[in-house]
């Protein structure tokens, strides 16, 4: 049985290595993320982790595990900016305010998907022109929901969270494991 992760996402194998895993293969996919119309930011990330996990082709006792990160301003889905521009429109947005961090993990195994999502509270601070301007020179914002990760220099913006920082990152590291073991995955294996 091999483990198949469908993300070229570093934060994701870290993630993976920190519960003492580490993947068979990594496998990035090629989907579609725009957001359909009405569709709200929940149902959205579990539907793109999900379809992630379809999309990656394995034989047919493959674990295959994919996520999908969003960040949510109510009922507003805030993805990967394009370019700077969006990326301080989308800090600008959440600072001073709570927003949700969700990220939905999927693990497949022949025919069967298991799909659960992570959401937890987060509070950015209002950013001064020097420390927006200092983030988005330092290019941390590309490829991250919402424009930022915790794990890095955006940390330092953030002064509350409430639920799964490994979440926030984009891999909840106890679902992730209870969905692996509800696939059969050997999680708990001697080495």
């Amino acid at each position: 049985m091999r483990l198949i992760l469908g993300s070229a996402s570093p934060r994701r194998s870290e993630l993976l290595a920190q519960m003492g895993l580490v993947p068979d293969a990594v496998l990035p996919h090629d989907i579609d993320e725009d957001p359909r119309k009405g569709e709200l930011p929940r149902p959205y990330a579990a539907r793109l982790a999900r379809e992630k996990a379809l999309a990656v082709a394995t034989g047919p006792d493959d674990v295959v595990l994919c996520a999908d990160t969003t960040v949510a301003l109510g009922r507003r889905i805030l993805g990967k900016p394009a370019d700077a521009g969006e990326a301080a429109a989308f800090l600008t947005l959440l600072g001073g305010r709570r927003h949700q961090v969700i990220t939905a993990v999927a693990v497949r195994r022949g025919d069967r998907v298991w799909v659960r999502e992570s959401v937890s509270a987060v509070k950015m601070k209002r950013l001064s022109d020097a420390e927006l301007n200092t983030y988005l020179s330092s290019g941390e914002w590309q490829g991250k929901a919402g424009g930022y990760g915790i794990q890095g220099l955006a940390g330092a913006f953030i002064p509350w969270i409430s639920g799964s920082f490994s979440g926030i990152m984009g891999l909840p590291v106890a679902e992730t494991a209870a969905l692996l073991t509800a696939a059969g995955y050997p999680m708990w294996r001697q080495a």
